[in-house]
């Protein structure tokens, strides 16, 4: 291992030894079977047009989308704000969607934070010529403040800490673990 990669697998040992479990794996996937059972009694019947936002969504599309029993599409969205950064900046696009207009759209994230992202890509889905659009996040973390956009399906409320695990990284490490984790 490089001198390099062996101080960031540290820093990522670190971070894991110094954070605080927030909901634990077994929470996590009742929580995804609720939601996929949400998803399923509204949109099995409207072959919907699924889109994950990369790369967080990906734990979670995952695991979502062999719960879901009928018929649908894919594409994905890339659009970020984070980078290896703890605090939000300025939207850059990585890459739309394909084939939106007259779809119905369920947006997947892995967090709603405080909603900025998620507004900006619902406006621009919407701008594309969808149907409807619909939102389901994993988690959504409570502000305190009015947010510009909620979600349809929450699998779970985190507190207002940075939150990692379940496809949520800090500082790009640790999307895969199965359990949400909050930092010290």
């Amino acid at each position: 291992m490089t001198p390099e990669l062996q101080q960031r697998y540290e820093e990522a040992q670190q971070l894991f030894q110094n954070a605080e479990l927030i909901h634990n794996e077994a929470k996590c996937e009742l929580a995804l079977q609720c939601m996929a059972d949400d998803i399923t009694r509204d949109l099995s019947n409207a072959y919907p047009l699924v889109l994950p936002v990369m790369g967080g969504a990906v734990v979670f599309t995952g695991k979502l989308l062999p719960l879901l029993h009928f018929p649908l599409d894919f594409d994905y969205i890339h659009i970020t704000r984070y980078g290896d950064k703890l605090q939000g900046g300025a939207f850059e696009w990585l890459r739309e969607p394909k084939n939106v207009a007259g779809r119905d759209v369920l947006i997947l994230d892995d967090i709603l934070d405080e909603g900025h992202t998620m507004h900006a890509i619902v406006e621009h889905i919407s701008q594309m010529g969808a149907k409807s659009c619909r939102i389901a996040v994993f988690a959504n973390k409570l502000i305190g403040k009015e947010k510009p956009i909620y979600a349809d399906y929450v699998g779970l409320n985190v507190p207002n800490r940075y939150v990692f695990g379940y496809g949520m990284d800090a500082k790009n490490m640790w999307r895969n673990l199965g359990a949400i984790y909050a930092m010290k």
